[in-house]
């Protein structure tokens, strides 16, 4: 096996050299991970009654209904319920809050 700094030599050419075989798609392609592996994924633990465990999600940008342009989604873990409840599209924390309390603590 040669290397090429038997042949050739020129200033700088180490950081040339390193500089290329980072950027050669094929170098990097077949190169090894040299972390370790991070182990098994663990499930998420399975709610023991309804509305211990819910979800919250947006759906933005949808046909304006009621002066409203965002649906928040609600679902719970465990039943698979949801509620969809309409918002506003700068909808603030707060009023996530008060949207929550009003339609999904009831249940």
């Amino acid at each position: 096996m040669t290397f090429i700094e038997d042949q050739y030599y020129w200033p700088h050419m180490r950081d040339d050299i390193e500089a290329y075989v980072q950027t050669y798609f094929m170098c990097q392609q077949d190169k090894i991970e040299q972390r370790s592996l991070l182990g098994l994924l663990e499930p998420l633990p399975i709610p023991k009654r309804p509305w211990e465990n819910v979800s919250i999600d947006f759906i933005v940008n949808m046909p304006k209904s009621e002066e409203c342009r965002t649906l928040m989604v609600v679902v719970d873990q465990f039943s698979k319920y949801t509620t969809f409840v309409p918002a506003t599209k700068d909808c603030s924390a707060e009023e996530v809050a008060k949207l929550f309390l009003k339609h999904v603590v009831k249940y």
